[in-house]
C-alpha cells in the first residue's frame, strides 16, 4: 500500500507550511467543529498529532480547521489510525475523491 501513496518528510514545521497550498485540517480532541458538520474541499491537508500527546499549541493554533470526532461520553479518543480513516472517508466522500 505503501507504494500508493507519496510520503513527503519535512525538516521543520517552517518547511511543512511553506508547501501547504491548501487549508490545514488538525484532527483533534479539542476540536472545534465535530466531523458530522466539518465542510472539506479537495485541496485539504489532514493533519494528525502524536497519539499520546497530540500537537504542540503553536500547530493547534495555526490550523484552519479544527476537527473533533464526536464521542460517547465517558471515552476519552480513539486510535490516531482509526480516526484517520475515519476522517479521510469523510473528506473523500465531501470531495468526490473516491476512486470510480
Amino acid at each position: 500500500m505503501w507504494g500508493a501513496v507519496d510520503v513527503v518528510r519535512h525538516v521543520d514545521w517552517d518547511a511543512f507550511l511553506a508547501q501547504v497550498s491548501g487549508r490545514i485540517v488538525l484532527l483533534t480532541t479539542k476540536g472545534a467543529v465535530r466531523l458530522d458538520v466539518a465542510e472539506f474541499r479537495e485541496d485539504d491537508v489532514l493533519l494528525m498529532g502524536s497519539e499520546g500527546t497530540g500537537v504542540p499549541e503553536e500547530v493547534h493554533a495555526r490550523a484552519d480547521v479544527r476537527v473533533l470526532i464526536p464521542m460517547r461520553p465517558g471515552l476519552r479518543s480513539m486510535n490516531i489510525s482509526v480516526a484517520t480513516g475515519i476522517v479521510a472517508a469523510e473528506a473523500l466522500r465531501q470531495t468526490d475523491g473516491w476512486p470510480s
